[in-house]
């Protein structure tokens, strides 16, 4: 097949992806575009003239079909970690994935074009060999996580049960990542902790996961707080990312007699506002103080960002990640497919999680990352081994903890 007509099949495919983007009616383009169209139009010429100098005048001949399926995927991530673009290949397996499977424990996304893990379930795979959030998944088996959209990063986590899952991690401090092999488990949330402090005065809840399952747990704790004595609440969301915003929602509502808990808006997306229900919310008065840090994403910041903004409670510790947006999936004609952000929510006060995250009030770096950090330094790099878990000091102070303890104890009930 001639150059020319190469060059010109693939500017048809990124004509079709931006069609998607702009909205163009398949069955004619509109007579009039505005302005920001225009300039899309206009980038489509820019592409193709790149294009033609890439094929003529590169050092070698190149893989035409490769570099523009990496300028699709760079243009997928440039708009946000959630948005992908998937090749034929990859979206085959992508609807054939059913769910269920085994996984490491591990939560991630996209950061600095990287897997990047946002939190780890408690007594997982990935927890026993001491890895954390903010650590960066460099490779999976012999993938760069670079070349991969986060789709298909979370599919290849997974399989099944048994099954060695072999990565390159990039941790904090350290120059040279670790390969790391992990055993495929079936990994079950921890259901929420309960712990009292201040003779019970305190209730402590520390869910892993927002899931209606979690959610119900509770619910049925805040409800039992009367007979229990407790007076105060503290809400511990440290890296909790997993979960569903509907059921975050719900958490809200239940310190929540009134006022807006979340907005879901997009470009085409009608907007959509979240109002608290005074029928369904549980305890609306007891001094409330929650815990966040950068593992907190999605369902969590959600309940942070509502509790915050409606002045319910006081937020503690660190910025959160930032997720939380609504995506739809586009399929293309020749068989691939687009994941794209379609709308994103935001905080009561106008603020999109996925852009700004949620900042607390105050704010308590974590000293766990130290401990963290001497594990690291201790644990071997050994590319055949599983490293050992590292046995912490005894009864660590968590300054976030403590901060969050000393501002319930000082509040009046």
């Amino acid at each position: 097949m001639p150059k020319s007509v190469k060059i010109s099949l693939l500017a048809v495919s990124v004509l079709l992806v931006l069609c998607i983007f702009l909205g163009v009616n398949t069955h004619g383009v509109r007579a009039a575009v505005d302005q920001s169209q225009e300039g899309a139009y206009r980038q489509i010429n820019v592409y193709g003239e790149v294009l033609q100098h890439v094929q003529n005048d590169y050092v070698v001949d190149p893989n035409i079909p490769a570099v523009t399926e990496g300028a699709l995927r760079g243009l997928l991530e440039s708009l946000d970690a959630d948005s992908s673009y998937l090749p034929p290949a990859d979206y085959k397996a992508y609807k054939a994935d059913k769910g269920g499977k085994a996984q490491v424990g591990l939560n991630v996304s996209k950061r600095f074009g990287y897997a990047t893990i946002v939190s780890v379930v408690p007594g997982s795979p990935a927890d026993k060999a001491n890895l954390t959030d903010g650590d960066i998944i460099e490779a999976i088996g012999n993938q760069d996580t670079r070349d991969l959209s986060l789709a298909m990063i979370q599919l290849l986590l997974e399989g099944a049960p048994g099954s060695e899952l072999q990565i390159s991690v990039i941790r904090p401090r350290k120059v040279d990542p670790d390969k790391i092999k992990l055993n495929r488990a079936v990994v079950s949330e921890p259901a929420v902790a309960e712990t009292m402090y201040e003779n019970a005065s305190i209730l402590s809840l520390k869910p892993m996961v927002i899931d209606h399952e979690h959610v119900q747990q509770i619910e049925a704790k805040l409800k039992g707080m009367n007979k229990a004595g407790n007076k105060k609440i503290l809400l511990d969301l440290r890296d909790v990312s997993a979960g569903d915003m509907a059921e975050a929602t719900r958490l809200a509502n239940f310190f929540l007699k009134s006022g807006t808990i979340a907005t879901l808006e997009g470009q085409t997306f009608p907007k959509q506002t979240f109002t608290a229900d005074a029928a369904k919310s549980i305890n609306t008065t007891a001094p409330l103080v929650i815990l966040v840090n950068r593992g907190t994403s999605g369902p969590a910041e959600l309940v942070a960002g509502a509790i915050a903004d409606n002045k319910r409670g006081d937020l503690v510790g660190e910025k959160t990640f930032g997720e939380g947006a609504q995506q739809k999936t586009f399929e293309l004609p020749d068989g691939a497919a687009l994941i794209l952000s379609i709308a994103k929510y935001a905080s009561p006060s106008g603020k999109k999680f996925e852009d700004e995250a949620v900042t607390p009030g105050t704010l308590v770096a974590s000293n766990m990352d130290d401990l963290d950090s001497d594990s690291d330094d201790a644990s071997s790099s050994d590319t055949t081994k599983t490293p050992a878990p590292v046995k912490h000091p005894s009864a660590p102070v968590d300054d976030q903890l403590t901060k969050a303890l000393d501002m319930l104890k000082a509040k009046q009930a």
